[in-house]
Order: C-alpha cells, then sequence, then structure tokens
C-alpha cells in the first residue's frame, strides 16, 4: 500500500488485512471477548476459551498485541505475574466483534436450518 493511500482492506497488500485476519480469527475472536470481561492471565484465558492450544493462544495474544489490541503487563515478581487486557483500541475493536458473535448465536437454529 502507497503512504498517500487510504487503507482499503478490499486491496491485496493493504496492510488493514493482516488486522482484519487477526481480529477475525476464530481464537482472536474469543481472546477479545474473554478479556471484555477484564484483565486475565495465561491461564484464564486457556481456560476460557476452550480447545485452543498454547502454542496458538500465544500466538494469538502476540498478534493483537502487535495491532495494539491487546496490552501485556508482566509484574516483577516470582514466579512471573503476567495479565493481558484490552486497550481501547481492542475494546472498541471486542465489542464490534462481540456483537457478531451474539448475532450468530441468536440466529443457530435459523443457521441450522438453512444448512440442513
Amino acid at each position: 500500500m502507497d503512504g498517500n493511500l487510504l487503507p482499503d482492506v478490499l486491496e491485496a497488500n493493504c496492510p488493514s488485512r493482516q488486522v482484519l485476519k487477526h481480529l477475525t480469527s476464530t481464537w482472536g475472536v474469543l481472546v477479545l471477548i474473554v478479556l471484555l470481561g477484564g484483565e486475565q492471565r495465561f491461564s484464564g484465558l486457556r481456560r476460557r476459551v476452550g480447545g485452543v492450544s498454547e502454542r496458538m493462544l500465544a500466538q494469538t495474544l502476540q498478534q493483537l498485541e502487535g495491532d495494539g489490541m491487546v496490552l501485556r503487563v508482566a509484574h516483577p515478581v516470582v514466579p512471573p505475574h503476567v495479565v493481558y487486557s484490552l486497550t481501547d483500541l481492542g475494546r472498541e475493536a471486542a465489542l464490534r466483534v462481540a456483537g457478531l458473535t451474539q448475532w450468530i448465536e441468536a440466529n443457530m437454529a435459523e443457521i441450522a436450518a438453512a444448512k440442513a
């Protein structure tokens, strides 16, 4: 993407596509939703997000942190105490994807019927 052009997610080389990919991946959406409830430790996130592997959760958190959505704070104690929370930008994104997931849940019967 040229520095003079506005972001356009429909353009193949636009960096906004990577952000979209991170925010709308299954694990990205679920992490954002959990963090809407407040800060969490890694183990708490892993318990709440059913089916996510440790590796995938770590990768998802790194991506969301890199995009400015998640804040990682390591407290200088022994044993290490790291917590994750949403930034203001992350909270805004989380509210939007949470709306989509609520819509999906509310319409699951109709979606399932369409699949049948």
